[in-house]
């Protein structure tokens, strides 16, 4: 394969994903639930180092959403992981009871703290996930009913167009 042809086709194929993203047999809500199922796992991804990535697929199978919009869901919560991860924490700190201590023996004091932290995070992020997907979810399932919509208004209008033109023999 050329060199110069593999940007056109790396735009070809995420052409295509965004199409059959647009035509998914459940239509809009179905992408949109999953996009929502993604942002409630990544905001408490980070503190289960990761494996509550794997919460993702079951998730998906029980709700009946579309993977693709979950994955998307799910790279666009690490973009806004940064900033929430402080609401997370204060959230947790909140939700957890003051008096509460997480003590493992034979383990150093600040192990004990960074494991609270985490607890904080990962109670904080479950809270915020639920209210950030169902916040979410309704613009995302707009947008695609919307670009639905226009995908099939213009399409309308290029079929009219056609009837109309005059057949010259």
């Amino acid at each position: 394969m050329k060199t110069a042809s593999k940007p056109r086709s790396i735009k070809r194929w995420l052409k295509l994903k965004y199409t059959q993203l647009m035509r998914a047999p459940g239509g809009p809500s179905f992408v949109a639930l999953g996009f929502a199922i993604g942002i409630f796992v990544e905001m408490f991804t980070l503190p289960t180092y990761g494996l509550a990535f794997f919460l993702i697929f079951p998730l998906i199978y029980m709700m009946n959403a579309s993977l693709a919009g979950a994955l998307i869901g799910f790279v666009f919560g690490k973009i806004i992981f940064i900033p929430i991860a402080f609401v997370n924490s204060m959230i947790g700190g909140w939700v957890l009871p003051k008096h509460m201590k997480v003590a493992l023996p034979l383990t150093p004091h600040w192990l004990d703290h960074l494991l609270y932290m985490n607890l904080k995070l990962i109670v904080g992020g479950i809270i915020d996930g639920v209210i950030l997907g169902a916040l979410f979810y309704f613009p995302v399932k707009l947008t695609l009913q919307y670009m639905a919509n226009k995908r099939k208004e213009k399409r309308k209008l290029r079929r009219s167009a056609v009837e109309a033109k005059p057949v010259t023999e």
